[in-house]
């Protein structure tokens, strides 16, 4: 079977993490026996006229494979509902190829808000695909409330995890690796660099922690998505001289992996989030994970596979650490219950039931 995956996210050399998750899952189909093509917006810099560029180049290699080699695909998968899925719907009405959505939470939350245009396009996209997937139980709610779509045109399948890479390891030796001293309770975070993941909240509670708690660190891996509030947070950090944070730029997913695995607890407080796959990566890890009540991390951290924290609260993402740096039996719980939930979402299990959306 050949597929053509078409997402306006993914890796390249300006970032190695921009919609690394797409490109999991294309490998992973590739592994599968299925023949998949991309064509991916790979630069995610931003600026009205860098976007209008890159936005035209894709538009414009969509249709050239639209007509040198469309009728070869059977499926197309399109990730991000607007404005990509425009060039899904090409396929559709010119071959009647079957055509696959996912929605990953800010084209909900965020893109079909933008304007009356972009809601009537999302809109849609929406009622033409032939099945949408969404990562995260409270998106399907949305989408059904907002767009009133049949709810058996809706599949539930988040991008699942690579237990694989994702992984409990040997503290000791990986912290050796690292250069992580023995003894450092290490808080991580990891996201980009920007206000709605909460990173103003995180860094105020963390301020409160390590006065009480100094053998604390707190870690953050990402990119700078917003050099402006990136500039204002390593500001605050200077001027309150808060000690102990330390900023590494993104890395492969084998070193983050390591990363995970010797943290004392991971950290999510966005402010919204359509699943929160890397707190699930974490899981995977067997590290505890501290998560915002919001979005598709809601469901994931039920179950006590996670603390869920109310976001913005900076007194209550305080109390959430404070609770596992010195509750040894919850963590312990937190752990099994998040390797639970991670074998749960092998993305080996998931990409099974991408692939029958493929055939259906």
């Amino acid at each position: 079977m050949k597929v053509l995956v078409l997402s306006n996210m993914y890796p390249s050399k300006w970032s190695k993490t921009f919609g690394i998750f797409v490109k999991n899952q294309v490998e992973l189909l590739k592994r599968e026996g299925i023949e998949a093509d991309v064509i991916g917006i790979g630069d995610p810099r931003k600026g009205k006229f860098r976007i209008m560029k890159k936005y035209l180049f894709f538009f414009l290699k969509c249709m050239v494979t639209l007509l040198i080699r469309g009728r070869q695909y059977q499926a197309v998968h399109v990730h991000y509902i607007f404005p990509t899925g425009i060039a899904g719907l090409w396929f559709k009405k010119v071959f009647g190829t079957r055509l696959i959505v996912t929605a990953h939470g800010g084209d909900i939350d965020q893109m079909a808000k933008k304007s009356g245009l972009t809601r009537k396009w999302t809109k849609q996209i929406l009622q033409e695909c032939d099945h949408l997937i969404v990562v995260g139980e409270k998106l399907k709610e949305d989408v059904l409330s907002q767009f009133k779509l049949e709810n058996e045109k809706i599949s539930v399948i988040n991008m699942g995890v690579n237990r694989e890479v994702f992984r409990p390891r040997n503290n000791r030796e990986v912290r050796n690796e690292l250069g992580i001293p023995a003894e450092r309770f290490i808080l991580l975070f990891v996201g980009n660099f920007i206000k709605a993941k909460g990173l103003n909240e995180l860094i105020e509670a963390y301020q409160m922690f390590q006065k009480r708690y100094p053998d604390s660190e707190l870690h953050l891996i990402g990119e700078a998505k917003d050099p402006d509030f990136y500039e204002t947070i390593t500001s605050i950090i200077k001027e309150k001289t808060i000690p102990n944070i330390v900023f590494h730029e993104s890395m492969d997913q084998n070193r983050l992996s390591k990363w995970m695995a010797v943290a004392d607890v991971f950290v999510l407080p966005s402010h919204m989030e359509g699943f929160g796959l890397v707190a699930l990566e974490a899981m995977a890890c067997g590290t505890p994970v501290i998560g915002s009540d919001v979005g598709g991390l809601s469901y994931l951290l039920s179950g006590d596979a996670g603390v869920k924290v109310e976001p913005k609260n900076i007194e209550a993402l305080y109390r959430a650490m404070e609770n596992l740096y010195q509750d040894d039996q919850l963590k312990q719980k937190l752990i099994e219950n998040g390797q639970l939930k991670s074998r749960q979402n092998d993305q080996k299990v998931l990409i099974r039931k991408v692939i029958d959306l493929y055939h259906s």
